[in-house]
């Protein structure tokens, strides 16, 4: 399979966020077939979805990969189980969560699998770390970093230093 630029949204907000971040980052750059380009500074914001939860810290990190997306599906669900990740609340608390927000070109529809990832446009803690990668980037609803404008409008995302 030919190389793909995909982008992974990365998310804490239980235990040592920044270690959760950073090893969830280690892992990723270690699985044959998938080369971690860079990723976004961290960014701190209120907890989408389920409000009674810890603040997250989410970044998005840009890999080149000759994987297909479910194989890089596959990936993403073995880091978060090797990090203790559980599903027992929908979008609750979790050690770290990775969601395929991007890969190349494609548009996905699947029960398991959709890309591009279908909420991302009104999160702007999906929005902002994405903006500061690819400000240019357009998605079906407009560039990244205008969307990223209009998402912080109502929502809280603080970048932090680690």
């Amino acid at each position: 399979m030919t190389m793909r630029v995909a982008y992974i949204g990365l998310g804490s907000n239980m235990g040592d966020k920044k270690a959760y971040i950073q090893n969830a980052l280690e892992q990723l750059s270690k699985y044959p077939g998938i080369h971690l380009l860079r990723a976004a500074s961290r960014y701190e914001s209120a907890p989408w979805g389920y409000p009674d939860q810890a603040w997250f810290i989410n970044t998005v990190a840009e890999v080149e990969t000759n994987l297909s997306p479910e194989e890089l599906l596959q990936v993403l669900l073995d880091i978060e189980k090797k990090l203790d990740r559980t599903r027992e609340i929908k979008w609750g608390p979790r050690t770290v969560d990775l969601d395929i927000l991007l890969y190349g070109q494609e548009t996905m529809n699947f029960p398991q699998l959709q890309i591009p990832h279908p909420r991302m446009h009104e999160r702007a803690f999906v929005l902002v770390p994405l903006a500061e990668l690819c400000p240019e980037l357009r998605l079906p609803q407009g560039l990244v970093k205008e969307l990223a404008v209009k998402a912080l409008g109502g929502q809280e995302v603080r970048k932090v230093d680690y």
